[in-house]
């Protein structure tokens, strides 16, 4: 079998284990399969490699002597013995190079199916969660919070109707005076009835905030220690937490329920989800 024969098939078996690397990748994938048919298309490329190297290009070494500036008659009749000796290689190399075109192709095609496995495009998803504008604020038990559901030092896990459990949503609600608590400047309207709301996802690494100091008005993170001054913002006074728990802005309804005003305005947990923003 001539070498160029040889370099096709080489190619296009690459290519067809590519093409069928593909094809098990979409259908759900098998590892082993997967990993055979990687095998034969890296196999077929480097074997076509090999063989065009070995029997196609031009064999050495070669020691090109120096000459003089001008050249005589045996000196072209060299030159033209080497065009001759590479115009089989020239006249054929439209044809591998074609065939390795299809192998690279193929192998790239396959290359694109595993970007699937890195999963959808998470988008703007870290930077909101379930609460909106009028949730109703309930309890781990789906049952809707009054303002006279907790007394003063009182303290809640809640979350927006509709998604208990929720992980992002997840809020502590602390009543820290029965009048309304301004935390912040700007955020006037944001506590009433002494009712503050917190994120429950500690900004350090994600552990759930679920200590209560009424003494000192400080809430703990049992993970890392992380401490958050309630009447401040939650602003971290001690541990590793830079970031203050976002706060939830409340409002209570014509029947006494407490609802969300909106959503919370920066992102919820670690500070490295919102960087870039």
């Amino acid at each position: 079998m001539n070498p160029v024969t040889r370099v096709a098939i080489a190619f296009a078996t690459s290519a067809a284990a590519s093409l069928g690397l593909a094809v098990t990748y979409a259908a759900g994938g098998q590892p082993q399969v997967e990993g055979a048919l990687l095998a034969i298309a890296l196999g077929g490329l480097g074997y076509g490699f090999v063989v065009v190297a070995r029997s196609l290009l031009p064999q050495g070494p070669y020691t090109e002597e120096r000459h003089p500036l001008t050249s005589d008659a045996s000196e072209l009749t060299a030159f033209e013995a080497d065009l001759e000796r590479g115009s089989p290689w020239l006249t054929r190399r439209g044809f591998v190079v074609k065939m390795l075109g299809v192998a690279a192709g193929a192998l790239g095609l396959a290359a694109l199916f595993p970007i699937a496995s890195l999963g959808p495009n998470p988008g703007r998803a870290l930077f909101r969660t379930s609460w909106r504008r009028g949730s109703l604020v309930v309890d781990e038990q789906g049952e809707p919070v009054r303002v006279s559901t907790l007394d003063v030092g009182g303290v809640l896990t809640v979350f927006p109707e509709g998604a208990v459990e929720v992980e992002d949503s997840q809020t502590l609600l602390i009543r820290v005076s029965d009048d309304p608590v301004v935390t912040r400047a700007g955020r006037e309207d944001w506590a009433p009835a002494g009712y503050v709301a917190y994120s429950k996802v500690c900004t350090h690494a994600g552990c759930p905030v679920g200590l209560y100091q009424q003494d000192v008005q400080r809430l703990l993170c049992p993970c890392h220690q992380s401490t958050f001054d309630v009447l401040d913002a939650a602003r971290p006074t001690f541990g590793p937490a830079t970031r203050a728990l976002p706060q939830l802005p409340l409002m209570v309804d014509d029947r006494g329920f407490l609802r969300a005003q909106r959503d919370y305005e920066v992102p919820i947990g670690p500070g490295f989800w919102n960087r870039g923003r």
